[in-house]
């Protein structure tokens, strides 16, 4: 090789780092553009007399400059960064909605205890008993439209879901093909890398990686595997899987991802696996928040509407009957497993005596190995019974018109619907029952100072017959007395010991008698006749407004009020909205400064590109020179011979 294969060399190499460095300045704003540089090296020297003689240069590769480590971490950030920002969008309605100060459930519920006041005030009163029934109405329908709402953001979300898993597919098929031309073009090019190919692909990465979290693993032939989940191949090569969007088995309103096979069978994917990305924060979004915000809005109504029906039927409407109820308690929602192969479906019911105990949670019950086993979803706390019914948390279960294969299960909503099947079970303003149906009074002949309190109501429907007679308790000394029900000319006992302020109960009813009656004194508890002006159970119906009716552990009293419950709800979607927020505007600023570090490495910088741009150029005329200078040296040597 001579001076002139010298300076052509040169000449090459510098147009070479020209071509790139000028590509590098034309894709400076270009998205996911990495720049690239030349990598030169120097040919093999000539072994000559006087040694090795250098024979100039040549270009090995143009490399593109990317560091796999920071490229993961702007990967792993804008997944979790973006599945912050979708769960942010989505409880942010639900917070918007339940904190409204005129269209959460607080007014309502304020409205409506305001109603029973009125009622209490003026029992007879046929315009407050309007008034009562039309804010039990509006109360109703504000559970209601609630419900509505969380309904609509729910199937707002299965559409989302939906059009997500069709935005994956997209970026899955791309990046099979985009693996095809990589494999061809760096074949093709004696194994040199497709630099803006690869750029593509990263491109296309990143964006599927917003949807959801992805790993790779790079082949030798240049290509890439992606999977998401715990290890499940969305991209293999030149192959691509699909997702779909599947109703969950036990779940038909409930959207679900599932991977379709090479055999094109689809596996559903557990949700705990799915995280990242905008589809994973919807799913975080409706496991952690929705289910849990619309179950305890449907908690209050059925705890609310249980409870107002006990105490409500045992008082007095206006025509003299006992009280009906006064609202329709939804049932629990149980879905059977569509992989089940038994037959029925196991009843459940709510609880009056332990309502309170309401949780809130879903519940999965399955036949295994021979027992019926529980779990509470919201903590997977596990029950395990070898038989049924039982009562757990405010719901029973009884499995007597299910037939259950092994390993069937159902899944039971105690409270999904409490809120939207809520509904007003009376019309007519009479039958509000504001009064007690007995009542008690002391014989005029008394000369001792005992006295007897007005008398509560204990046995609900069915309608105690009892209640109608009179009854009365007859003092033989100062410290017995005999019980006589004079509508059956019955004695009901006889020398029962009485000790000052004890309860007295028969009938279905309860008195107490305090003070120090004489001798002959008697009292008596008879059937309220025309009692249109007593409000006793008005009163008490009112009194569940300020008692604790919610949230109790097994064997322990309640903890919340309604409005208590409620304010709760209202905390805890303001919680997780702030806390998803602060992970956010967190994930976000490892956004910012892992991508500054891979730009900072990889981006274009213009100032340094035309420093390039000057070396380059002088190289090139330098390397012209050679050649200018090893032509005029051949001349002189052509002119020397003639």
């Amino acid at each position: 090789m001579g001076i002139s294969s010298i300076g052509f060399s040169g000449l090459n190499a510098a147009q070479a780092g020209l071509l790139t460095t000028g590509h590098n300045i034309s894709n400076a704003s270009t998205p996911g553009y990495h720049r690239q540089e030349i990598v030169q090296s120097a040919n093999g020297s000539l072994f000559t007399g006087a040694g090795f003689i250098g024979q100039g240069t040549h270009v090995q590769t143009v490399k593109r400059v990317y560091d796999e480590f920071l490229g993961r971490q702007v990967l792993n950030a804008e997944a979790g960064a973006t599945e912050m920002e979708t769960y942010r969008t989505q409880i942010s309605q639900i917070d918007n909605l339940l904190a409204d100060p005129s269209a959460g459930l607080s007014p309502a519920l304020s409205a409506f205890f305001k109603g029973l006041q009125d009622v209490a005030a003026n029992p007879a009163s046929v315009a407050g008993r309007q008034s009562m029934l039309s804010a039990a109405e509006a109360l109703v329908a504000r559970f209601q439209g609630l419900d509505q709402r969380f309904s609509e953001i729910r199937e707002g979300t299965n559409q989302q879901i939906s059009a997500q898993i069709g935005q994956i597919n997209v970026f899955s098929t791309q990046l099979a093909d985009i693996n095809q031309r990589i494999i061809m073009a760096q074949a093709s090019g004696t194994n040199q890398q497709p630099n803006d190919l690869l750029d593509q692909r990263d491109t296309m990465l990143r964006d599927l990686n917003k949807l959801v979290r992805v790993s790779t693993v790079t082949q030798s032939d240049g290509s890439f595997n992606v999977f998401i989940g715990q290890g499940q191949p969305l991209v293999v090569g030149t192959r691509s899987s699909s997702l779909q969007a599947v109703a969950a088995a036990d779940d038909p309103q409930r959207k679900t991802v599932a991977i379709v096979g090479a055999g094109g069978t689809a596996q559903v994917l557990s949700e705990s696996q799915i995280n990242g990305g905008s589809l994973g924060g919807l799913l975080s979004f409706r496991n952690e928040s929705l289910d849990a915000a619309q179950n305890a809005l449907g908690r209050i109504a059925v705890t609310l509407a249980q409870n107002f029906n006990d105490q409500h039927r045992l008082g007095q409407d206006l025509t003299g009957a006992m009280g009906q109820n006064l609202f329709t308690v939804a049932a629990p929602v149980v879905r059977v497993n569509s992989g089940n192969g038994g037959s029925g479906t196991p009843a459940i019911g709510i609880d009056a005596a332990t309502v309170s105990e309401l949780t809130g949670s879903d519940y999965r019950l399955s036949f295994v190995g021979g027992n019926y086993q529980l779990v509470r979803l919201a903590d997977n706390q596990t029950r395990t019974f070898a038989s049924l019914p039982q009562t757990v948390d405010g719901i029973t279960i009884d499995a007597a018109t299910w037939l259950p294969a092994a390993n069937d299960s159902v899944l039971i909503q105690p409270t999904r619907a409490g809120a939207r099947e809520i509904g007003l079970a009376l019309s007519d303003v009479r039958q509000i029952a504001a009064a007690a149906p007995i009542r008690s009074t002391a014989s005029l002949a008394n000369t001792g100072t005992g006295k007897v309190t007005a008398g509560t109501v204990d046995a609900p429907p069915p309608p105690n017959p009892d209640l109608q007679h009179r009854v009365t308790i007859s003092f033989t000394s100062a410290t017995s007395f005999d019980v006589f029900d004079v509508t059956t000319s019955t004695t009901l006992a006889s020398g029962v010991a009485y000790a000052s302020g004890s309860d007295i109960a028969y009938n279905g009813w309860t008195v107490r008698i305090s003070g120090n009656p004489a001798s002959g004194d008697a009292f008596s508890v008879e059937a309220n006749a025309n009692g249109v002006a007593d409000n006793r159970n008005i009163v008490l119906l009112g009194g569940l407004q300020t008692r604790n009716t919610i949230g109790a552990e097994a064997g322990s009293a309640p903890t919340a009020t309604y409005q208590g419950a409620y304010a709760q709800i209202v905390s805890a979607v303001g919680s997780k909205t702030n806390e998803v927020e602060a992970i956010g505007a967190a994930q976000q600023g490892l956004v910012d400064h892992a991508a500054q570090a891979l730009e900072s490495l990889a981006g274009v910088n213009l100032d340094e590109e035309a420093a390039k741009l000057l070396r380059y150029q002088q190289a090139y005329q330098a390397s012209a020179k050679v050649l200018e200078i090893a032509t005029r040296i051949f001349d002189e040597i052509l002119a020397l011979g003639r």
